[in-house]
């Protein structure tokens, strides 16, 4: 069976990836910041297996894995966590700034350069999650939509780079979502947060599946989903 590293599989996307990777079968490892959010996750998702790692703390992930039995084969590298802070540049502080960058940006890149050793043998899939976000920036939304404009950046320079080497590389830019942090975001913005109006994440999953199970003649580079309603 395939083994599936996936960032965010608390809730949301990341949730329903997860939770219809292993309904088929499939392997899945969860990143976790902490040890007591690797039990969450466990009891969350039964028959997955916890890595604890913290996003915001990338210099760190290197440490942290050398103290874990690391998963012997990856198929595919799931970069689905995400955080946002909304407010004006005038507003933000380099803590805001650090925070998303570190965690949607930084982190990603880091946790992708210790995992490619196995994705080359395997010659895996690193899908990121990306967001509307990562195409166009808005009032209020320059620190995350950096972070994700800068993930782009990273995903298109990594498909050039392990392109000879098999390893196929997935943005995905999903409009507004139902999901915690998208719950959150209008409570930033002050608007009523009405999921009939968003995508839901399961939609979202499914195109995810849809790219990671195209056969190996074929890959999708870049990924739009949009509300269809």
């Amino acid at each position: 069976m395939p083994t599936h590293v996936i960032t965010g599989a608390g809730s949301g996307i990341g949730a329903a990836v997860t939770r219809r990777l292993l309904e088929r079968g499939d392997e899945t490892v969860l990143l976790a910041r902490d040890a007591g959010r690797a039990k969450e996750l466990a009891a969350l998702h039964p028959g997955a297996r916890t890595l604890v790692g913290d996003l915001a703390n990338p210099d760190r992930l290197s440490w942290a894995f050398a103290q874990q039995a690391m998963p012997e084969r990856v198929d595919s590298l799931l970069h689905i966590a995400g955080v946002v802070e909304l407010g004006r540049v005038g507003d933000l502080t380099p803590k805001a700034w650090h925070f998303q960058l570190n965690t949607n940006l930084v982190a990603p890149a880091e946790l992708t350069r210790l995992l490619l050793p196995q994705l080359r043998v395997s010659q895996g899939h690193v899908l990121f999650a990306n967001s509307g976000a990562g195409l166009a920036a808005h009032a209020e939304w320059s620190a995350y939509a950096a972070s994700k404009h800068g993930l782009k950046a990273l995903a298109d320079s990594l498909r050039q780079e392990e392109h000879a080497n098999g390893v196929r590389v997935t943005s995905v830019y999903p409009g507004r979502t139902a999901s915690p942090m998208q719950a959150k975001v209008h409570r930033q913005e002050g608007k009523e947060y009405d999921t009939s109006r968003l995508i839901d994440a399961e939609s979202v999953a499914t195109t995810i599946l849809m790219a990671l199970d195209l056969p190996r003649d074929a890959e999708v580079n870049d990924l739009t989903v949009r509300p269809g309603r």
